[in-house]
């Protein structure tokens, strides 16, 4: 049996999130329905993680197991032509037999984004979180960089998975505008239901003043989801970016040093430094 990574995208627009479900359309259903039809035999995907129901995906990785005769290379072609239009398959590439999509996965990038206008745009209706009032970026900016670093991210998760630990190391959290568009890149180690979405909720708390960037270190400890900001829409959200090692990596254009993970390094006087290689 051969262990097949497969590199793809979707607009989640219509799916009722990534993980299949007994009663509403999801896009590992699609994409096993299409993987059957391909191998001839049922097909079961493993995905590097789950979106929510209207979440997108830039790139994503999911694995499978078969034993079909169809080349690697010629899988994408005929995968694409039994998928609906909003999911794509872009490449696919044998990989190791331990190979898992979520569990081999090293560091993740999730990107949001915010329409920051007064007049909405239809056509980024269901691509981006339309957001009327007026946001201060550099506020937005100050809040991020809050929370870069190994910390305790339970006041802003989401109740619904169980998880060992809320611990995790977030890489680097940035806010830039281009435009009347407000993107948030977040990258980290792992991420908790909701994290990125509440994450960028409380950053535009801090930018109209309902609490200040400084306030992030402290909420944190507290641990008390009521405290930061709300869970923004999930529209504005997309996987952005994944890292492996070996052939994963080079299928999803990671596994160049230059462009893994960031290196933690102390300063001279013993504090943390997020440095970014990529």
């Amino acid at each position: 049996m051969r262990n097949i990574a497969l590199h793809l995208s979707y607009d989640g627009s219509a799916y009722h999130g990534w993980q299949r479900q007994r009663e509403d359309v999801t896009v590992q259903q699609r994409l096993e329905e299409a993987l059957g039809l391909v191998c001839g035999h049922e097909v079961k995907v493993t995905g590097c993680g789950r979106t929510d129901a209207g979440v997108h995906a830039m790139h994503y990785c999911a694995n499978f197991r078969t034993g079909c005769p169809v080349p690697t290379d010629r899988l994408p072609l005929a995968v694409n032509a039994r998928l609906p239009g909003d999911i794509a398959v872009s490449a696919a590439a044998e990989v190791e037999e331990d190979f898992n999509a979520i569990s081999s996965c090293i560091q993740k990038e999730y990107i949001y984004r915010i329409h920051n206008s007064r007049i909405r745009d239809p056509f980024r209706e269901k691509r981006c979180c339309f957001y009327p009032a007026a946001l201060d970026v550099e506020r937005m900016q100050r809040a991020a960089a809050a929370f870069v670093g190994r910390h305790d991210f339970a006041a802003v998760r989401s109740v619904g998975t169980e998880t060992k630990t809320t611990v995790r190391t977030v890489y680097w959290c940035e806010a830039q505008r281009e435009g009347d568009v407000i993107t948030i890149r977040v990258c980290a180690d792992g991420f908790l239901y909701n994290m990125v979405r509440a994450m960028v909720g409380t950053m535009v708390y801090a930018s109209y003043g309902k609490l200040e960037p400084g306030d992030i270190p402290r909420l944190l400890e507290l641990r008390d989801r009521r405290l930061t900001g709300p869970t923004m829409p999930p529209e504005g959200l997309y996987m952005h970016r994944l890292w492996y090692e070996g052939a994963a990596g080079v299928l999803m254009g990671t596994s160049d040093p230059v462009t893994a993970a960031p290196l933690l390094e102390r300063d001279g006087e013993g504090h943390i430094e997020i440095v970014r290689n990529f």
